[in-house]
């Protein structure tokens, strides 16, 4: 279909904190370059009948990982387990365990209530008793963070707002994890400023573990500037990051795959990409808007022009709807105005439907397709299709369309993987949930290299990330 042409897929740093860890702060934690700050951390676990067995049972996982990201000790991190429905019970005192054994040991033993909700109780226990000195809490002090985590997955049958603004008051830091049909506002109402670190959401208990890198990250601290002491590998530029650091390059360069070294920066070609955007009704509307911002931040890092990128929209639910064609926008000012005015379609999931139009469709001359230039597809999607993808996926890889394929919550990982390019890995991304999907737009920039730069092959990942990812500056949503 079109001439084979280098092409780089850069992924960008970002800077704070979401749902995952870069593998620069994976290294650091894993020789001891960052750890846990000293705190009292409570665990409030909803367990009402909502919450099933199995499900209650992820939970208990997703603790027990995060324990293992702390430094559990007398001196150093103490943790509570409270698990809560109508009633209460103080399953994990902060003065019982002082290793992780043995805390992880009794999160495993800890059984579902199953009856109500009562979130505010269970916060207000936690302000009363948890953080007492008599359960374990240490007095107030500045060396030592009070930390609380809420587990949720229901509307309260209490009051929550002003227990949860008397325990932050009190200096308790809030973080608040909603699942399923958790009510977003009632979070925001607990969660303790700014509502984007402390804010999260998923869409079943399946994913919560997703979220346990986010948490080792946001509860560990830099121990030393690497930078600054010489102990890093950076080629030409080492810029410091919290219990870590990251390389750059000069103007000119780029970073290699390595994530050390530079090259020769390459200059960009011209390109076709269309977006293939999943509007059906499970995406929701609060979200939807998300999903545009997305697609302008990839927008962001192409260069649109005449002679260079070209831009098509399609969205799809159970029909198929160009938004608008390649070639009709050559700026990227015009493309964001037009991506901002997409309408939600709600309805259905027809993926492979989609795919095969892209294929026929959106990629034909009579829709801005350029003959001998570079087709780029990049699919989002929320859920699983219900049509069949297999053959319109391979058709489209097949007529040399490079395929992207990413997914928020509830999508199929195997479907993903249907449908991205070869190698799969560096062609298919997923994130819990649409909090993080931030920093998928913020790692791609898609641009062309031409001879005699040097590029191994037609797609490249040059994982260089920084060591702390910040989410959207946007409300947490449903």
């Amino acid at each position: 279909m079109a001439p084979t042409l280098p092409l780089f897929l850069l992924l960008l740093g970002l800077v704070g904190t979401q749902a995952t860890v870069d593998h620069r702060m994976a290294a650091a934690m894993a020789v001891g370059l960052c750890k846990t700050r000293p705190m009292d951390l409570v665990f409030i676990i909803d367990s009402s009948r909502s919450v099933r067995p199995a499900e209650f049972e992820q939970v208990k996982v997703f603790l027990a990982k995060v324990i293992e990201g702390l430094d559990v000790g007398v001196s150093a991190t103490r943790v509570g387990v409270i698990n809560y429905a109508s009633t209460v019970k103080n399953e994990v005192s902060l003065k019982t365990y002082r290793t992780k054994a043995g805390l992880v040991k009794a999160v495993t033993k800890i059984e579902p209530l199953s009856t109500g909700t009562m979130t505010g109780l269970a916060i207000q226990f936690a302000l009363n008793v948890a953080f007492s000195e008599a359960e374990g809490g240490r007095a107030k002090s500045p060396d030592i963070s009070k930390v609380a985590i809420i587990v949720t997955d229901g509307h309260p049958q209490d009051n929550v707002k002003d227990v949860a603004q008397r325990a932050r008051e009190a200096g308790i830091e809030i973080f608040a994890i909603g699942v399923g049909r958790a009510n977003m506002h009632i979070l925001k109402l607990m969660a303790s400023d700014p509502h984007n670190d402390h804010m999260d959401y998923v869409e079943s208990y399946s994913v919560i573990e997703k979220l346990t890198k986010k948490f080792q990250e946001a509860l560990c601290d830099t121990v030393s500037d690497l930078c600054a002491t010489g102990d890093h590998d950076c080629e030409q530029v080492c810029i410091s990051t919290p219990g870590s650091y990251k390389c750059a390059c000069k103007d000119g360069f780029t970073l290699a795959d390595n994530g050390r070294s530079c090259t020769e920066a390459c200059s960009s070609a011209a390109l076709d990409v269309v977006f293939v955007i999943d509007g059906s009704k499970s995406i929701r509307p609060e979200n939807f808007k998300l999903v545009k911002k997305w697609i302008n931040q990839i927008i962001d890092k192409m260069e649109v022009s005449e002679s260079k990128t070209h831009v098509g929209l399609v969205q799809y639910s159970s029909t198929v709807k160009t938004e608008f064609p390649l070639g009709r926008y050559n700026n990227k000012t015009d493309v964001k105005v037009a991506v901002k005015k997409m309408n939600y379609m709600e309805k259905g999931t027809m993926t492979g439907q989609a795919l095969g139009y892209m294929t026929d469709t959106s990629f034909s001359l009579s829709h801005g397709a350029r003959p001998g230039v570079q087709k780029v597809g990049i699919v989002f999607t929320d859920g699983r299709s219900q049509d069949y993808i297999g053959d319109t996926a391979k058709k489209a890889k097949e007529l040399g369309v490079k395929m992207y394929a990413v997914g928020v919550g509830s999508a199929v990982e195997s479907e993903l993987k249907t449908i991205a390019s070869e190698p799969i890995p560096e062609h298919y991304f997923y994130t819990a949930d649409f909090k993080t999907m931030n920093q998928i737009a913020k790692k791609l920039q898609i641009n062309i290299c031409e001879d005699p730069c040097e590029c191994d092959s037609l797609v490249k990942f040059q994982k260089k990330v920084e060591a702390a990812l910040q989410a959207l500056n946007k409300k947490y949503i449903l």
